[in-house]
């Protein structure tokens, strides 16, 4: 369980329950919907992850003393009963949630929480620090894993990650969207992440020679050997000297692992060294690589005919370098206006940035032919799904022209109950459970949508009665806006 963390919001936050508390209006209720506007990276997909940080956050959420005496000393100066209402708090209302390591799509909700205006924007500020970062580098690790096929792929960024959080967190994202270990201990033991790891550069030039550093750490791990052959000169003299080694290590009855390259032409190297390897009949001597490594390196040293079976990608995964921020927002969707719950718009100059009304469900349309996803279909909960008459209507928000009508289809729910009125009610899979849903959901998809360049664009489709709700609220806007103007 996560204490602690109540603070970990933005002062408007903080501001606006204690304004809603000044007027009365905090127990009104309210429905925010979490969602990212575009994908990452240029790819065809996300990968939905941190649900279960977020479950941890929640399950410990509450205003410490220490939070109370910090609040008290603000220049907002909140009153003392207020500071007691927070004292008190817990979270009481529902949340909805994709199921981590699902592959989701802009403009869908990927959470939904409901509850009191309270409660719910307390949370935002948490909710979308590690919904954002944990998607964002599950998907930079799962692009990767698309380009890598089935070569072994090592996480090696903790140094380099934003901080303990961001390496232990970031380990976990990795891993659940298919990398195979972590040098990162912590994440090992807290999360059961397999670790591995080779030796620095500086055992190496801890000892009088590249042999005798190689033969000595063979003889204290000489079932986990990987020696790192570019301290000096990796052909002329870090490969030979591992070679001399793995013989010493055959003559045991032992077998060498592997030799790490981590600088220098990793094609040219690796093609040499396998050629060295094999000529000196050590076959079965794997050859692992590093050093700044991320997904279009590594499609070109392919590219190229590296001879590389292992990966390890550390800083431009971890960062996610190429674009290090999902930009997930949280908005509200629906309020209580005289006990009933009506559907509310956020309009603005940027047509993206317009939200669509209404508490939604999220269903994945997916063939009964192919076993293939055709779109997503955002709709209210008071739409039967799939329709009675069996055909349902696609089309494009951007381009309603767009149309398409499928038959034949399953209509799979992708928002799973993860709280009820303040009660976990999901039992969290393990990591295991979670690798195994990110990889049916890959197979779930053509390879168009799910290729590295120019990917093709997956439907995300509303509802009519979603699209004519926007429409209207944004008509109704439009008119009252210009009756004020020509008030004016």
């Amino acid at each position: 369980m996560t204490a602690g963390l109540a603070l970990h919001t933005d002062k408007y936050q903080i501001n606006m329950m204690y304004a809603h508390w000044i007027n009365g209006s905090h127990h009104t209720k309210a429905v925010f919907e979490a969602y990212f506007r575009k994908l990452p990276f240029g790819n065809g997909y996300a990968v939905f992850a941190g649900l279960e940080r977020i479950v941890n956050y929640i399950e410990g959420l509450h205003f410490t003393e220490e939070d109370i005496f910090y609040l008290s000393k603000q220049e907002e100066k909140y009153d003392k009963a207020f500071l007691d209402e927070l004292r008190r708090f817990r979270f009481g209302g529902s949340i909805h949630a994709m199921k981590e390591g699902a592959l989701v799509f802009p403009n869908e909700p990927l959470i939904t929480v409901e509850g009191t205006i309270f409660e719910t924007q307390l949370v935002e500020t948490a909710i979308l620090n590690f919904m954002n970062f944990q998607t964002l580098i599950a998907t930079k690790a799962s692009r990767i894993r698309q380009v890598a096929g089935n070569d072994i792929l090592l996480e090696f960024g903790t140094r380099r990650a934003q901080e303990a959080d961001a390496a232990v967190w970031g380990a976990r994202a990795a891993y659940l969207a298919g990398f195979h270990a972590t040098s990162n201990m912590l994440a090992g033991e807290k999360f059961g992440i397999p670790t591995k790891g080779t030796h620095a550069h500086s055992w190496v030039q801890t000892f009088r020679s590249e042999q005798e550093a190689f033969d000595i750490f063979a003889k204290v791990m000489p079932d986990q050997v990987t020696l790192l052959v570019d301290t000096y000169d990796t052909l002329g003299s870090g490969v030979p000297h591992a070679i001399m080694t793995a013989k010493k290590l055959e003559a045991q009855g032992k077998r060498m692992n592997a030799i790490r390259l981590d600088s220098g032409d990793l094609a040219y190297l690796s093609i040499q060294a396998r050629k060295m390897l094999d000529d000196a009949g050590l076959h079965y001597v794997q050859i692992v690589a590093s050093n700044d490594l991320d997904e279009g390196t590594i499609l070109d040293l392919k590219a190229q005919g590296a001879r590389i079976d292992t990966w390890g990608v550390g800083t431009q995964l971890i960062t996610a370098a190429d674009q290090p921020a999902l930009g997930g927002v949280y908005k509200l969707v629906e309020r209580e206006v005289d006990g009933v719950m009506v559907p509310t718009i956020k309009i603005s100059g940027n047509p993206e940035k317009v939200s669509t009304p209404g508490k939604k469900d999220v269903y994945r349309i997916v063939s009964k032919g192919s076993g293939k996803a055709i779109a997503d279909y955002i709709s209210f909960p008071e739409e039967k799904m799939p329709p009675e008459n069996g055909k349902l209507k696609l089309f494009n928000p951007l381009h309603p022209y767009m149309r398409k009508n499928v038959r034949d289809f399953d209509a799979v729910p992708l928002l799973a109950p993860i709280y009820d009125n303040g009660e976990l009610v999901y039992e969290l899979p393990t990591l295991e459970e979670i690798r195994a849903y990110h990889n049916s959901q890959l197979n779930q998809f053509w390879p168009e949508y799910l290729r590295k360049l120019n990917p093709e664009i997956y439907r995300v489709n509303l509802s009519e009665a979603v699209w004519e709700m926007k429409q209207k609220l944004i008509a109704e806007y439009m008119e009252e806006h210009q009756e004020e103007n020509h008030d004016d």
